[in-house]
């Protein structure tokens, strides 16, 4: 059975983005792989600057991607209204990419200020900062409790941690009440 590489469909979502002029940061575990250790995942995460005009052009966008892929119109709607996530599936490959929709609050604005341009097969996609990923792990672990963001978190303090701005994670923890989390991996 063939090995299905996500970062063919990563590269041409973010191309499809691009063309659109919708901004957006990929996240999740494919940011894990940038910014941490390499480990398995199954689908993408993207966080998307969305508007009611974008809708029809990029449900339009994915759908051109191959006959069997996958999109819901009225679930892109309601994810937009209720800034929530809504869903494509590749019938090429079976991955299923989460649009997660900005949400109209500080942290999502700085976090996508402070995206990063990475190389991907020859691509420029933007991710999430190592930063903003660690504190967005520690908010996904206070929520879930699951081990999977604190393990995530811990390994991206493991690759880039001589590099993270420990100011700006300490400023970010303590408004978000994740300080304690925080702690873990770094010492004030």
């Amino acid at each position: 059975m063939e090995q299905i590489d996500p970062r063919h469909l990563l590269v041409k979502i973010a191309q499809i983005l691009e063309g659109l002029e919708i901004p957006y940061f990929i996240t999740g575990g494919m940011a894990v792989l940038v910014w941490g250790r390499p480990r398995f995942t199954a689908d993408i995460d993207i966080l998307i600057e969305f508007k009611v005009a974008d809708v029809d052009k990029l449900e339009a966008a994915l759908n051109a991607l191959g006959e069997t892929g996958y999109v819901d119109k009225d679930a892109m709607r309601e994810a937009l209204l209720r800034e929530g996530e809504f869903n494509f599936i590749d019938g090429n490959t079976g991955v299923k990419v989460d649009f997660w929709i900005l949400k109209k609050n500080s942290f999502d604005v700085f976090r996508m200020k402070r995206r990063v341009a990475r190389d991907i097969l020859n691509q420029r996609v933007y991710f999430i900062s190592p930063e903003d990923l660690v504190l967005n792990k520690l908010l996904w672990y206070q929520e879930s409790q699951s081990s999977r963001h604190l393990e995530d978190a811990e390994s991206v303090f493991k690759i880039s941690g001589e590099n993270l701005d420990k100011d700006y994670l300490n400023k970010w923890a303590e408004k978000l009440n994740v300080s304690e989390l925080l702690r873990r991996f770094i010492s004030d």
